[in-house]
């Protein structure tokens, strides 16, 4: 399945390593709230009257539209499945293989419809210039102040959910050698067998995939090319296959060694271990790149309410643990670890990595995806 597109850039990532159709019928008018704000106004649970009263209006609502979340994405099915079990209230997931692209075209086709999407997971630079353009609501969980700064838009538009990093995942049962570093992928022993979670144009995973092998040859976070010139020269040597990496892909042994999140990776190797498939998991020392993903709550949500109290959710322990579980790092695992809330056992699954990266500022992402959009596809024609 083609995952979500997500670009994003962070400071704090883990604990110990680093410190986007159209449909019938109008949307309703966000309903007034037990507070005096109107709950698609409210930009916390106190212009609610608290958090009683906006699980209360939330129920009410009894419905959230979700996209663009894979459920074998950072355990999101788990999420889903928790909350719905936790409050009266059904989640409608759609599209679960769009990217970020596609979620914001959605919010802007859909505005004032009920189909609309309540909320998003997106790339940084989407939730960034979707902030831009006035598409989010400002809402701050009841955790506010335990996210970085960094991590988080100062008005509540948007703010970093997960995140992890750039891996090399590969089936053992049939590479002999699997692959540690950027540099590996270009022996001839790997013809045919090196794939990229979708186009770096469009998706996240595939872009940070990229990024990373800019970082391993000379290039920097304001020179993504050594990265593209890379993957050309993987493709020129007959390695690169223009095979989209999913699960099916792995499990079949269609794409056999994957460029991919090391939490989707190290998801693999749990999900196809009695399926014959022996995936291995290594963060290259020689790029290492990380980023986050983002949340934000439309503007105009068909379920008010019900979106807001989804972000208290994702950002409780509860929430954040799901994420851990899925050997994804959320964003308060450091302030976790530190009170004690963390699941020690989830941290102990992490894939290892060596060394601190950094992190691209907004202006080299952007100098990035505009590098990418003008040269990919010349360079891997």
């Amino acid at each position: 399945m083609f995952r979500p597109t997500r670009l994003g850039a962070a400071a704090l990532l883990g604990a110990a390593a680093l410190t986007t159709l159209t449909a019938c019928g109008a949307a309703p008018d966000g309903e007034a709230t037990g507070g005096k704000v109107k709950a698609n106004a409210s930009a916390s649970a106190a212009d609610f009257g608290g958090m009683k009263a906006l699980v209360a209006a939330a129920e009410k609502e009894g419905k959230l539209n979700v996209i663009a979340l894979p459920p074998d994405w950072a355990n999101y099915g788990e999420l889903i499945k928790a909350f719905e079990a936790k409050y009266k209230i059904k989640v409608s997931s759609e599209n679960p293989d769009a990217s970020s692209a596609d979620e914001i075209a959605a919010v802007k086709a859909r505005k004032g419809q009920k189909r609309a999407p309540d909320v998003m997971d997106l790339g940084i630079a989407f939730a960034r210039s979707g902030a831009a353009e006035g598409l989010f609501a400002p809402y701050k969980v009841e955790s506010w102040s335990r996210i970085p700064d960094a991590q988080k838009d100062a008005d509540g538009r948007w703010y970093n959910d997960y995140g992890g990093y750039v891996s090399i995942g590969c089936d053992a049962k049939r590479i002999k050698n699997c692959p540690q570093t950027f540099a590996d992928l270009l022996k001839p022993e790997y013809k045919g067998k090196v794939a990229l979670n979708g186009n770096p144009t469009k998706s996240g995973s595939a872009f940070g995939g990229v990024y990373a092998a800019a970082l391993a040859n000379k290039g920097t976070f304001a020179d993504i090319q050594p990265g593209i010139d890379f993957f050309a020269e993987l493709k020129k040597s007959g390695n690169f296959i223009p095979v989209e990496s999913t699960p099916a892909t792995v499990e079949k042994g269609e794409t056999p060694i994957s460029i991919d999140w090391d939490y989707l990776n190290a998801g693999y190797a749990d999900q196809f271990r009695g399926k014959g498939v022996d995936w291995k998991v290594s963060v290259p020392g020689d790029g290492v790149y990380a980023q986050y993903y983002s949340q934000a709550i439309n503007k105009e949500a068909p379920n008010p309410a019900a979106a807001r109290l989804w972000m208290e959710f994702l950002y409780s322990a509860e929430g954040q643990n799901l994420w851990l579980k899925g050997y994804a790092r959320p964003v308060l695992l450091p302030v976790m670890t530190t009170d004690g809330t963390a699941d020690k056992g989830s941290v102990a699954k992490l894939p290892k990595v060596e060394g601190t990266p950094a992190f691209p500022s907004s202006a080299e992402l952007d100098k990035a995806k505009a590098a990418l959009a003008e040269n990919w596809d010349k360079a891997l024609s």
